[in-house]
């Protein structure tokens, strides 16, 4: 039997766009919910009044959420087609919510834009827009949803995609499609409807279905962070020595050249070990234990990188910043600074400027004030060197996550980009 391979992708959108709704209304037409929730649905829906099931209602679970009609927080749900897995992140799209979005796309490889046929693109819309080309997402679904509430108007459809088109002609991404449905009624998601005659595309399933996302990782730079070093101290295992941890990108098999940072010491792989035993090679994400032919001094944070394939070492970092405290940021104040799974201390030692969403133009008059969802470009000083890509080669070892020192709080993602927005 064939393993499915998996898609994780998240909802981003405006206020009241329909992404749960869209959701609740995939898991449903799929044949993805038992019927207890379907009968839940439909005695929330009539309670409330309403003579249509509520699919939002499955995916916002905070009581607030369903209080209010909005989503909150970040909801994870899972289903499965015949042709593959899917994680569905649905984030909030209120403004003040935007920090959520930084995280359900974080591990997404697509990104399912929601714009409300009726309102066409807005500021929010913007800024995920922004935010999907400098989190590295390299696939975008762009649904025109409630087309049902402008009579299926196709000049509406080709409107919403030229005001989208004009404001992705600065970002990074490559294979973006458009989608007309209506949420509500269940159009183009997983059925066509004959209210599109003049659409031509695929529905919304077919297309999660069999976009291609396998060829995405990096299997080119062998980057290996050590986790924990492991000594089982048990007779049969006197001597082993083994390196725990993740493949971040690349390949990794038993003879390769490799060299083990910060200190730059040249071995080869020993073996690569799983809890099926020895494996001929690893590769992302794979979590493995490695032994080496030398018995160096390597300790949790160290990296393991081939010899003729390194990645940058510095002590200061340029970064993109999607702030996300609560408090605006502190340029006096000591802040932890994790990548992959190294740890340091650093401060930041200059804003240089702040990104206008609506324009994209830079802004850096003046002091600048750092809050929550500004996005700002920053440079960092830290106390130890990190081992870094860019983050357009590597989108694993190019990111950096900003904490507070005393609370532990995740108060910023940096992304390590050497692009220059243009003023």
């Amino acid at each position: 039997m064939i393993e499915k391979d998996m898609l994780r992708f998240c909802t981003v959108g405006s206020v009241d766009d329909g992404k749960s709704t869209l959701i609740g209304r995939l898991l449903y037409d799929t044949n993805s919910l038992c019927d207890d929730q379907v009968e839940m649905l439909q005695k929330v829906s009539k309670k409330r009044g309403q003579d249509f099931i509520d699919f939002s209602l499955l995916t916002d679970g905070l009581k607030a959420e369903r209080e209010q009609g909005i989503t909150i927080d970040v909801a994870y749900r899972y289903f499965s087609t015949e042709k593959r897995k899917f994680i569905i992140a649905d984030c909030p799209g209120h403004v003040q919510y935007t920090r959520n979005m930084i995280t359900g796309s974080s591990s997404s490889q697509l990104v399912l834009l929601l714009v409300d046929a009726r309102k066409g693109v807005l500021e929010q819309t913007r800024r995920h827009l922004f935010l999907s080309s400098l989190l590295g997402i390299k696939h975008l679904v762009i649904c025109i949803n409630k087309m049902d509430m402008v009579n299926y108007d196709e000049r509406v459809f080709h409107n919403a995609i030229n005001e989208v088109k004009q404001f992705l002609v600065r970002m990074d991404i490559h294979d973006v499609h458009f989608i007309p449905l209506s949420a509500l009624k269940g159009e183009n998601i997983v059925k066509k409807s004959e209210n599109f005659s003049w659409y031509e595309g695929p529905t919304l399933l077919y297309l999660l279905e069999n976009i291609h996302v396998m060829a995405d990782g990096n299997f080119i730079d062998g980057r290996f962070p050590v986790q924990m070093v492991i000594r089982p101290m048990r007779e049969e295992f006197h001597d082993f020595r083994g390196l725990a941890g993740r493949v971040e990108s690349g390949v990794f098999r038993p003879g390769d050249e490799v060299m083990v940072l910060p200190l730059g010491l040249e071995t080869k792989v020993k073996s690569i070990t799983t809890m099926d035993g020895e494996q001929t090679e690893a590769f992302y994400p794979q979590s493995v234990c490695l032994t080496l032919d030398d018995e160096y001094d390597v300790s949790r944070g160290d990296m393991v990188v081939k010899k003729n394939n390194r990645p940058e070492v510095s002590q200061d970092l340029d970064v993109m910043l999607c702030f996300m405290g609560n408090q605006e940021l502190d340029t006096k104040k000591r802040y932890l600074v994790k990548q992959t799974t190294r740890e340091v201390k650093a401060y930041i030692r200059e804003v240089i400027y702040k990104i206008d969403i609506n324009t994209l133009r830079k802004v850096n008059e003046g002091a600048l004030r750092i809050v929550a969802n500004d996005i700002a470009r920053v440079k960092m000083r830290l106390s130890a060197p990190l081992f870094f890509d860019d983050f357009k080669k590597n989108r694993n070892t190019g990111v950096v996550i900003l904490m507070d020192e005393v609370s532990n709080e995740t108060i910023a993602t940096g992304i390590i980009d050497h692009r220059e927005l243009s003023s």
